[in-house]
């Protein structure tokens, strides 16, 4: 997970729920969601930072939106409004990017 990510995590949620929250990204929304692969570590980023959108600061909507993308991860990126941009997800994260 990019600093950048775990940075937006932080804000989102509390101090104790950062290792869940963290362990949930990094276990079960990274290389192994189906087809990422050709999306390299930037698209995976940009999966992580729709959940982390997705779930607004809640455990419970953060494991929500990780199933959603372990089906299939496009579905994710649409419901945060990433999908038409590849950048999109920066902007949001507090980086460069088009919002």
């Amino acid at each position: 997970m990019s600093p950048e990510t775990r940075r937006k995590l932080e804000q989102l949620f509390s101090p104790e729920q950062w290792s869940v929250a963290i362990e949930v990204l990094e276990t079960a929304c990274g290389s192994n969601l189906p087809l990422i692969e050709k999306q390299g570590a930037e698209g995976i980023e940009r999966v992580r930072c729709a959940a982390l959108k997705l779930s607004g600061g809640s455990l419970e909507k953060l494991q929500a939106a990780v199933r959603v993308a372990q089906n299939d991860w496009r579905d994710v990126l649409v419901a945060a409004g990433f999908a038409n941009s590849l950048t999109a997800h920066l902007a949001w994260r507090g980086g460069e990017g088009d919002a």
